[in-house]
């Protein structure tokens, strides 16, 4: 037996409804919210063509949230390799038959819509590590040759995702990774030296490993000014944006600088300059309460679960949630090279915005099983 359920019979599923955390919800949409209005901006004043698709995605995005929220803690403890299979599948499908675009080679194409499994690797990579790690005990995290496994199953996907090349995302994916071992009680001694190997692989990686073009990104954080109309010109508009926008803000579809088209990529990666621009740092301030609101719900619903399982998982997803957005906001500001990481529930994007909706579910379903008990069998590994 996996693993047993104790003192706690299954909820019904009418049960599971009344016991959501409807305030988590309330919150999740009324960021979304903030996206549809920006990108009704973007489209100067035009529901289309981005406001009214990101609607419909949300929507089907809301009811994948509820049907994860509603189902089974157990399906996902037993699961959770089959999943993290599948989703390595889609990024080695990616590698020989994936869509190139941008100089990169990032989505599978379905006809209605391009799918991207790197995202999807964000959350499954967060399933698969908690999995492993719930029924740890003290002296099993202590052993190398016990996180062996853990780190095969880090490094495949994080390998993948840089060959298509996606920098930005395998970072994020490893940092994550990383954040659960932290989580799982892997002693520091591990992470120094972790560390330790990585200042050391700088070189190598800079002379053997990083395209021009992600070179040319790292420079141009250092320095860029050094090519204003060339790789620094997003950098240098997002900061000019940034700084007009003041207190309050230059007024809803008043933004000079994403209505006069000097703001790139205004509908994804630098959509929180264009809400700085039109609503100034009052507006910045609001959607930061909204992702810290969540994020405290996150942690929250995580530490009053029972079983390590929702524990790991509910803070391993609340963490990936914080990296996307603090990574966004810290690019848009210069304070990071760019990257290209849409902003959670804002920017414009289906594979995105259904991998939060996804996680959310997740955290949900934690709430709702928070007092169930996992007893570990001896077939759990």
């Amino acid at each position: 037996m996996l693993f047993s359920q104790h003192r706690h019979p299954e909820l019904t599923l009418a049960e599971k409804i009344w016991q959501l955390n409807w305030s988590l919800v309330l919150l999740i949409t009324s960021t979304a919210s903030i996206g549809f209005v920006m990108l009704y901006s973007a489209a100067n004043g035009n529901i289309e063509p981005w406001a009214y698709q990101q609607m419909i995605r949300f929507a089907i995005g809301l009811v994948v949230m509820l049907l994860v929220a509603v189902s089974s803690i157990h399906f996902w403890l037993r699961y959770a390799y089959v999943v993290y299979l599948a989703c390595l599948g889609l990024l080695i499908v990616v590698e020989f038959f994936g869509a190139t675009g941008m100089g990169a080679k990032r989505w599978i194409d379905l006809g209605f819509m391009s799918l991207q499994p790197s995202e999807f690797m964000k959350v499954v990579i967060i399933l698969a590590l908690a999995r492993y790690f719930y029924a740890s005990r003290m002296e099993d995290v202590e052993r190398l040759s016990y996180l062996i496994f853990p780190v095969i199953l880090l490094v495949a996907p994080t390998t993948l995702i840089l060959l298509q090349p996606d920098l930005g995302t395998a970072i994020l994916l490893g940092a994550s990774g990383i954040a659960v071992f932290f989580l799982a009680a892997v002693r520091m001694w591990i992470f120094i030296t972790g560390a330790i190997a990585g200042i050391a692989s700088i070189v190598p990686i800079w002379n053997f490993v990083l395209l021009d073009y992600q070179k040319d990104r790292v420079l141009i954080y250092l320095r860029p000014e050094r090519d204003p109309l060339g790789a620094g010109y997003h950098v240098m508009q997002s900061k000019i944006a940034l700084g007009s926008g003041g207190l309050s803000g230059k007024g809803f579809l008043a933004g000079s600088q994403s209505h006069l088209s000097f703001l790139p990529e205004k509908h994804t990666d630098f959509i929180f300059t264009m809400l700085a621009e039109e609503f100034g740092l009052i507006g910045g301030l609001v959607l930061l309460s909204l992702y810290s609101l969540i994020m405290i719900y996150g942690f929250a619903i995580s530490l009053r679960c029972r079983h390590h399982f929702g524990r790991l998982l509910g803070m391993g997803i609340t963490m990936v949630f914080f990296l996307n957005f603090f990574v966004n906001i810290a690019m848009v500001m210069g304070l990071l090279p760019v990257v290209g990481m849409p902003l959670p529930l804002v920017s414009y994007g289906g594979t995105s915005l259904l991998t939060n909706m996804i996680g959310f579910g997740l955290i949900l379903c934690i709430f709702i099983n928070r007092d169930v008990t996992l007893r570990p069998g001896a077939a759990d590994r």
